[in-house]
């Protein structure tokens, strides 16, 4: 028997965890106080968004990545929702399109070149069709105009933004879906679900290729591990404590690892480096961020180190790669929520290097912001995961991020019609999805039933005229006869 060493060579095993100075931090955010199991954050390279805590609606804010500090309290808002905000998302091809969803709709929003200037209530685009709130957005991660939404009726709607409807219906869950993955060429999508099911969906015909329901591993969250066939997902074991599983794609019948984390109760929230193959896992409420290394050889999951801090994190925003600094050897970047003190404070993971040249061995070839396919290219069924086309379209960070995407997004300019997906109008009768658009419904139906009711006392009067005009016309005839 061959002996081999604990210890195993890695270049990421010093990476630490650096938090920004007090004015690169953003203060005096009011942050949203809803219990959602969503990050609540996004980032891209030119923008920060915040959902926002507000009243008579939901709202978000956006601030330019380079205007830290403290922000005003005034500062103007994106507050078109009716309902509360439950996530946003920034499109990965356009820094300046904006997707949220709330207990209305789901929106497209675009910012305008150096923030907002004034309160933005206009949407580039709406997008109904689920007939509860909608809880989660993802953008695709190679196609420039299909978004996926889920919601609380337990369907999942892929959009075309290029004609501005839904063109598939997902509908195999029977519970609230709670988190979406997809792999790298994004023709595969792994779903988590409060049925207590994990399941690996073919997303364009909606089949189901894999499913798993682990009595062992209650699945909170799933990520798909880049190019490696795998899935990680984080969750609850049998005695209530939190555990992240490995699982192999293409079997989950069983999961490859399974290793307890603590007993704490917060929901563990994963995050994939594809390019350094590191894996990230932040606790809700936690201030801490365990981060580990995922091999294709046992024992799989590398422990490496763990970034303390004792403010607790409502969610996190991570920076795209084109977004770091690479001169400082930053691999990763957190954007931490700290509602108590409406904070938003910036968390740099750093591989300690002495030289101060690129770093190539730490920083490949990385997904840039220049879509591989069009909307209609990707449902067509085309994939160029393949060994002869490289995708999605790469990009280097040596130069640092220059050239801007010369592409345009536009909003289809439609009439408003029935949406039919499997034969299913979605539009029709679509139930209230808020208190105030309950009771503004109920008023408008008031006000129309008055109408109506007079409408039919006028034309009964009319009725009853004509009726006796009638009836003079027959009484005048005979006598004129008889004359």
């Amino acid at each position: 028997m061959s002996w081999r060493p604990t210890y195993r060579s890695s270049k990421f095993r010093n990476v630490y965890g650096k938090v920004a100075n007090r004015e690169h931090c953003f203060d005096g955010i009011p942050i949203t106080k809803n219990v959602h199991d969503n990050h609540f954050c996004a980032v891209n390279a030119k923008f920060l968004a915040i959902v926002t805590e507000s009243a008579g609606g939901g709202s978000f804010i956006v601030i330019p990545v380079s205007q830290a500090g403290r922000i005003d309290p005034h500062h103007p808002k994106v507050c078109g929702h009716q309902g509360n905000v439950l996530d946003i998302k920034w499109n990965p091809f356009f820094e300046n399109i904006i997707a949220s969803c709330s207990e209305d709709s789901s929106v497209i929003w675009e910012i305008p070149e150096g923030g907002l200037r004034r309160n933005m209530t206009e949407a580039m685009m709406e997008l109904y069709g689920h007939s509860r709130r909608v809880g989660l957005i993802e953008w695709h991660p190679t196609s420039s105009g299909i978004l996926f939404s889920a919601g609380y009726d337990y369907k999942i709607l892929i959009w075309n933004l290029e004609i501005g409807e839904p063109v598939k219906m997902i509908d195999c869950h029977s519970d609230v879906i709670v988190c979406m993955s997809f792999n790298t060429d994004g023709s595969l999508l792994a779903t988590s679900c409060k049925d207590k099911k994990l399941r690996v969906i073919e997303p364009r015909s909606g089949r189901v290729l894999q499913h798993a329901s682990c009595k062992n591993h209650r699945v909170n969250r799933v990520v798909f591990l880049g190019n490696m066939k795998r899935l990680l997902t984080t969750g609850v074991s049998r005695w209530n404590t939190r555990q992240i599983a490995l699982w192999d794609q293409e079997d989950l019948s069983m999961p490859m690892v399974e290793e307890e984390i603590d007993g704490l109760s917060g929901l563990l929230f994963p995050f994939y480096d594809a390019d350094t193959h590191m894996l990230y896992l932040a606790g809700k409420g936690d201030g801490n961020i365990r981060y580990y290394e995922i091999t294709t050889e046992k024992p799989y999951l590398q422990y490496l180190m763990e970034f303390r801090s004792p403010a607790p994190q409502k969610g996190l925003g991570v920076m795209p790669k084109h977004g770091l600094d690479v001169t400082a050897c930053e691999v990763f970047r957190f954007y931490k929520l700290v509602t108590l003190k409406g904070l938003i404070e910036p968390i740099s993971m750093i591989v300690p290097r002495r030289s101060e040249t690129y770093q190539e061995d730490i920083y490949p070839m990385t997904a840039g912001t220049e879509p591989a396919l069009s909307a209609n290219d990707w449902l067509s069924g085309i994939n160029r995961g393949t060994v002869h086309a490289t995708y999605p379209v790469l990009m280097s960070l040596k130069k640092g991020y220059q050239k801007p995407n010369q592409l345009v997004f536009k909003a289809p300019v439609k009439e408003k019609k029935g949406v039919v997906v499997n034969g299913i109008d979605l539009l029709e009768n679509v139930p209230p999805r808020t208190e105030n658009e309950l009771l503004r419904m109920f008023f408008r139906q008031q006000e129309e039933l008055r109408k109506l009711k007079e409408e039919l006392n006028t034309k009964d009067v009319k009725i009853r005229q004509l009726e006796l005009e009638l009836n003079n016309l027959r009484n005048v005839s005979p006598v004129g006869n008889n004359v």
